[in-house]
Parts: C-alpha cells; structure tokens; sequence
C-alpha cells in the first residue's frame, strides 16, 4: 500500500516511516508536485489535522493522512497548543520556541506538559481520526541532539531522559506521535486496500 504523508517536514517522515511495515511506503508531497505550504489555519489540533488531510485529498485526489502536534503546559493554560511550530513566530524556529517557553515558564513551579498528536487519515471516501497523548514534564534546560521540535526540553514521564536523548526507537513506542502511528497501522492492517 502507497499513502501520502501530508507534511514537509522531513524529520517526521522518516520517524513514521520507521514505524510503517514493510508493506506501507510513504508518499512524499514533494512526490505529488504539491510544494506549498497547506493552510493550519484552525483553532484546534483535530481540525489543522483533518484540514491538511482534505488539502491533499481535494486537491490532488490521493488517500492520504495528515498529522498535527501540539505541546500543551498546564501552568500556561495550554499553550502553545495548536500555535507549537510558531510559538515565537512564523519563522518557526524550534531554538526561539523553546527559548519562549523556558521564559514563561521560569517563575512557575508546575512544569507538567503533554505533547498531543492527531491524525486525520482520508482513505476511500472516508475520514478517521487516531489521537496519541505523552505525559510529562518541561526541563529548566535543553539536554539531547535527537528528535526535532521541542524535544530538548521534554521529559516524557518514567524517564530522566528528555525526547532529544532517547533513541528513535524508544521514542517512538512512547511519545504522542508514536501512539497514535500505531493506532493508524493497527487500522491500515485490519482494513487492506
């Protein structure tokens, strides 16, 4: 089976590739021609998740899914949320965004977050939603060089490593996005093309 990855991001196609079988290959967008930047424009992480999806599926007419993430801090009332990648700005820098957060995050003392991650997969005229949630804690500063995002500050619960120093391999059986890739494959395997 053949699926478009509704993302640019490159960092995330390798890591759900990774956890695809053999059997599911990944479709870039950059493969279809689709080179522009498709509209997050929602106020939720399910709706920017399903407005990439249908982008993709209205557009070009491929089965495809597409995910969004967002990492939410109890002490901040969410946020970032929704607005994660552009915390600090549209330039969308992980650097400037994690540097934001551990600002308004230094005179707090509850520093419990979760990453969430929605994906809405478009497949034979029909819509699902997989959903995956890690809980944990934001770091007083970044440690790690793996993972991408904000990573180097987040510390899943059970462990004393943030994502950045965990391998890709432990990462993915319990991060958010992880989750819920497992939740889409389990469906993909019981629902062949």
């Amino acid at each position: 089976m053949k699926i478009v990855f509704a993302t640019n991001n490159k960092n995330k196609i390798r890591e759900i590739q990774s956890m695809l079988p053999g059997s599911i290959e990944i479709i870039s967008l950059e493969s279809i021609g689709c080179h522009e930047d498709i509209p997050e424009t929602a106020d939720t992480i399910e709706e920017n998740a399903i407005m990439k999806a249908n982008y993709v599926t209205q557009k070009y007419g491929y089965d495809c899914f597409a995910d969004d993430t967002g990492l939410e801090v109890d002490a901040l009332n969410g946020e970032p949320g929704v607005f994660s990648a552009r915390y600090a700005g549209e330039q969308k820098s992980s650097e400037d965004n994690m540097d934001k957060l551990l600002l308004n995050l230094k005179v707090k003392t509850n520093r419990d977050a979760q990453f969430k991650t929605v994906i809405a997969l478009n497949i034979k005229g029909e819509q699902y939603l997989f959903t995956g949630i890690a809980r944990g804690a934001i770091t007083i500063e970044k440690t790690g060089n793996q993972g991408f995002g904000y990573d180097p500050i987040f510390r899943p619960v059970g462990y004393q490593e943030t994502f950045a120093e965990l391998s890709l391999e432990t990462k993915n059986t319990i991060s958010h996005r992880g989750k819920a890739t497992h939740e889409l494959i389990a469906f993909l395997n019981n629902n062949p093309s």
